[in-house]
């Protein structure tokens, strides 16, 4: 069974990344909710259930780690740690990926069931 974990933060993200070295690791980048449960990315609310319901299409040893990038505010910093960390190179979020590898999702591209499906089963 795929093990799925939320964090919040690059901080967290990369302790979580950190343990399962060595395990094929998927990340899906987001919008953080508020204290009211709301995320502020549109685009997120809707990929998040997409996301979401097609994990189950990793293989069954991956990693799912769920990371909210934080506030509106941060977000749009052109040099939080999320746009400038060498590894990740966020653009956009939401941003769905393989740790490590080039494929990726973004935005738009991540409401899309089949494309999320196709992600989640490459090899």
């Amino acid at each position: 069974m795929v093990i799925q974990v939320h964090v919040e933060g690059i901080a967290k993200f990369e302790e979580v990344a950190k343990d399962y070295v060595g395990k094929k690791i998927f990340a899906l980048f987001s919008g953080s909710v508020d204290e009211n449960g709301k995320n502020w990315c549109p685009d997120c609310v809707t990929a998040d259930p997409v996301v979401s319901s097609n994990v189950k299409h990793a293989a069954e040893d991956a990693v799912f780690i769920h990371c909210g990038v934080g506030n509106r505010d941060y977000w749009k910093d052109q040099k939080n740690d999320f746009r400038t960390n060498p590894k990740l190179k966020l653009k956009c979020v939401p941003t769905l990926m393989i740790v490590g590898k080039p494929n990726r999702l973004e935005e738009g591209q991540c409401a899309n069931g089949e494309l999320v499906k196709m992600l989640f089963e490459d090899e």
